[in-house]
């Protein structure tokens, strides 16, 4: 038992030396609500309350899935006034927008499920506005990391959005295909 306990104390640095931490350029869906600050703007429409803001992260896991799913991660603004005290700004967590991403053969498969979908009242927004943010943000975030690569680097993506009802079954068309890294 006690050889049992050395060996994996041993052998325990060993395994956490093998994974690999990336710092990489996130783009999230950010609200900046509870500010003075303006967002993106719609062609022709009027600059809205949030936008897609970039930000230092470091991912473990296999990419570029992990890299994606990361986009849903939390997103609390730095602020050295305490009147603003948000715990996090990302859109996708405020209005309850689930992420997935999985590989399927050569591509990779990006879902926005808006099932639970929830428009926090003091946001100004619509849940297509909150879409386009993220679906930017995706393409914004491989487009950083695969910057630098190979043509063969490159990674098909389909991005879908389900869970859609009677109401917002209009969302669907959102869905969008593209070639990161191009």
């Amino acid at each position: 038992m006690l050889l049992r306990a050395i060996a994996l104390l041993l052998l325990l640095p060993m395994m956490t030396s093998a994974i690999t931490l990336e710092v990489v350029k996130l783009f999230q869906p950010v609200s900046l609500h509870g500010t003075d600050g303006v967002g993106d703007e719609e062609e022709g429409k009027e600059p809205i309350q949030a936008g897609v803001m970039s930000r230092p992260v470091v991912i473990s896991g296999a990419i570029p899935e992990d890299l994606v799913k990361a986009i849903a991660m939390p997103h609390k603004i730095a602020s050295n006034s305490p009147a603003y005290e948000v715990e996090d700004a990302n859109l996708l967590n405020l209005c309850k927008v689930k992420l997935t991403v999985e590989m399927k053969g050569e591509r990779l498969l990006v879902r926005l499920d808006v099932t639970d979908f929830m428009l926090p009242e003091d946001l100004d927004l619509t849940a297509r506005q909150v879409l386009r943010l993220t679906i930017k943000s995706v393409r914004q975030t491989l487009k950083d990391y695969f910057k630098n690569g190979e043509e063969e680097e490159a990674v098909e993506v389909s991005i879908a959005v389900i869970g859609t009802n009677e109401g917002n079954e209009s969302l669907k068309d959102l869905g969008v295909r593209f070639k990161a890294g191009e």
